[in-house]
């Protein structure tokens, strides 16, 4: 796997390099937004995730990224920022990043965040996931059923996505867990049951049709 690293401080990105290429990647830095913007757009075949700083010279990660997702380039992003503000995270996942870390973090858990993203699938997601009603927008992150905006949190929203990719597939609880939570969680909890709770209360509640369903002992399927 090869990854490219953007990000200005040249020794937090030297050193993400020699971490990650002793973690057995491949790596490549560079230390403005446009060189940045340019090696993807250029060779985004080149790269299997990209490490994009949100505050960068000349042009800032979240441009670099709209621009990025406007253009069809579809390559998994992992955005750092160092503010603990909410409307960065939005701006980021708005744009089209996959996942967010603030710093200062650990090595250990951006090592897990880079490989929760690339055990998703490669083919690109649409710009929109459709099931019956159920409208999932993929660049803005907002859902819809018969019209109306419902709210999620971003693991929701994350087990959402992931059953409405695969309409009418019994999906186990084990499958929404790798997709959806890092080694730091507890895989013997009920996390994943109490999220298909509060889905199923947010879609179903109030529509006469229930499409998410529990298949007892084996896991849950979207009803398309």
């Amino acid at each position: 796997m090869k990854i490219l690293i953007i990000e200005d401080n040249e020794k937090l990105a030297s050193g993400i390099k020699r971490g990650l290429e002793q973690e057995g990647y491949a790596v490549d830095y560079v230390l403005d937004g446009e060189s940045g913007a340019r090696r993807i757009e250029f060779g985004a075949h080149d790269y299997d995730l990209v490490i994009l700083d949100i505050m960068l010279p000349g042009k800032d990660g979240v441009s670099v990224l709209r621009d990025w997702r406007k253009t069809g380039i579809t390559i998994p992003v992992l955005m750092l920022t160092a503010k603990d503000a909410t409307e960065d995270k939005i701006a980021g996942l708005d744009s089209g990043a996959d996942d967010y870390l603030i710093k200062p973090f650990s090595f250990e858990e951006l090592g897990a965040r880079i490989r929760a993203l690339l055990r998703r699938p490669k083919e690109a997601l649409p710009a929109e996931l459709k099931i019956r009603d159920i409208v999932l927008n993929t660049a803005t992150r907002k859902v819809t059923r018969a019209g109306k905006e419902i709210p999620f949190t971003l693991k929701e929203y994350m087990v959402l996505e992931y059953l409405m990719r695969f309409p009418n597939k019994v999906i186990t609880r084990d499958e929404l867990y790798d997709h959806a939570w890092d080694f730091a969680a507890n895989p013997f909890s009920n996390t994943v049951d109490v999220h298909i709770k509060n889905l199923r209360r947010k879609i179903d509640h109030h529509n006469h049709e229930k499409i998410l369903e529990t298949i007892r002992g084996v896991g849950y399927r979207l009803k398309a």
